[in-house]
């Protein structure tokens, strides 16, 4: 039984013995790094100070702390930045407020009405069983939430549909690529391949429909429910329809780079580069490699309702392609690899000053300040989010794996 139990944990969260590790010199120190798992550590115990019992952590804005419930689609982060800082500093602290959000946020592997269920069980859930390897207590609810994300599937669209709400017929977003890494998992831990091919075909679709030839990606494509083709383009949460909206390409890169390594097969390594590409070369990048929300944010004309708020950094966007970064950099050789480590390494510099790190008790306990949420929407617009601190961390985690002479994903 003991036998079963480790094999279903380690296939779980497992990397094969063929994960490759970056052999390039780090340019980053384990002070650093140290210093910052302390720093962002003591700031989210603060941060836990400050939120409701029955609530999770969102933003901080104009002065108050702005909690969510656990029906949004934010509501995992919290548990699993918790569980970084525990993995980081060893402050078994971080541990047991982890324990207490996860009790409130267990319930959530049941809602069918979110595609979102990546973020809010796996980056939970997922964290807790591979730090704490008790199958007992999570093994159920990772596997039942799988399944709720499963019902969102659509055999003629060969997508997970994101949102019920809308102009749309089938909208599918690229963030929802997010999720796919909770399905390619849970197949590990059930031996149930479905999860895993569900996961592969979505990739596939969007793959062949979410980007332009420039390896850009739209951010929302709507499909024909009978005939399953792409029936639109759009976008909801960048500048316009044909923009590249930050974070939609952090979530692609991502996505992809999360693919090559669940499955081994290089044509998700290959567009994986190409976005890396795009978003390293684009000539909007600023020099702190904290992109503006928008890569087009400077085609939007001075009537536009959005022209206030043109330059405004999304850091978010930058966490999430930081930690991107160190993986890709693991996977691919040489000259490519090395750049690929080197801007990571930036980011994580950039990120970690002042300009963007908050200094303890300020930001509401948030780390990190300057996120976008959605312009258009006219929320969250300058303000810390609780994703950009997650993967924050998970990016200063990755890296002192690498210092520490282990693969950047270590389950």
């Amino acid at each position: 039984m003991k036998r079963i139990f480790l094999t279903a944990v380690s296939m779980l969260l497992c990397m094969t013995a063929t994960q490759a590790q970056f052999k390039g010199e780090l340019a980053l120190s384990q002070e650093f790094i140290n210093k910052n798992l302390h720093d962002g550590g003591k700031q989210l115990k603060y941060l836990a100070e400050q939120t409701p019992e029955d609530r999770m952590p969102r933003t901080f804005q104009n002065g108050k702390q702005q909690p969510s419930n656990t029906g949004w689609w934010t509501s995992g982060f919290f548990p699993g930045t918790l569980l970084y800082a525990y993995e980081g500093t060893g402050d078994t602290t971080f541990l047991a407020l982890s324990k207490d959000k996860l009790r409130i946020l267990e319930k959530e592997k049941n809602n069918k009405s979110t595609h979102d269920l990546g973020f809010m069980i796996f980056c939970s859930f997922g964290n807790a069983l591979r730090l704490t390897g008790d199958s007992t207590a999570y093994k159920e609810i990772l596997t039942t939430g799988a399944a709720s994300l499963a019902t969102r599937f659509s055999p003629v669209t060969k997508t997970i549909r994101s949102w019920d709400h809308g102009k749309w017929s089938f909208p599918v977003i690229i963030d929802n690529m997010m999720n796919l890494e909770f399905l390619t998992q849970v197949s590990k831990i059930t031996g149930d391949k479905k999860y895993a091919t569900l996961a592969k075909v979505h990739a596939n679709t969007t793959m062949a429909n979410h980007f332009r030839k420039d390896y850009s990606s739209y951010h929302v494509v709507d499909y024909d429910t009978l005939s399953g083709k792409a029936r639109a383009f759009e976008t909801a949460q960048g500048a316009f329809d044909e923009s590249a909206w930050a974070r939609g390409q952090a979530w692609a890169l991502y996505g992809y780079t999360m693919m090559f390594r669940e499955t081994k097969d290089k044509k998700y390594l290959k567009f994986a580069r190409h976005i890396a590409n795009f978003y390293l070369t684009h000539p909007n990048l600023p020099k702190d490699l904290i992109p503006y929300w928008d890569f087009n944010q400077d085609k939007i004309s001075s009537d536009s309702k959005y022209y206030p708020y043109k330059d405004l950094r999304d850091v978010s966007t930058a966490s999430v392609v930081a930690s991107s970064l160190l993986e890709l950099s693991s996977y691919t050789k040489g000259e490519e690899a090395t750049n690929y480590m080197r801007k990571a390494e930036h980011m994580l510099k950039s990120l970690s000053s002042p300009a963007y790190q908050a200094a303890y008790g300020e930001n509401g306990g948030f780390i990190l300040k300057h996120s976008v949420g959605s312009i258009p929407h006219n929320t969250e617009i300058d303000v810390p989010l609780t994703y950009a601190d997650y993967y924050y961390l998970e990016a200063l985690i990755r890296y002192d794996r690498l210092l520490k002479g282990k693969p950047v994903i270590l389950f």
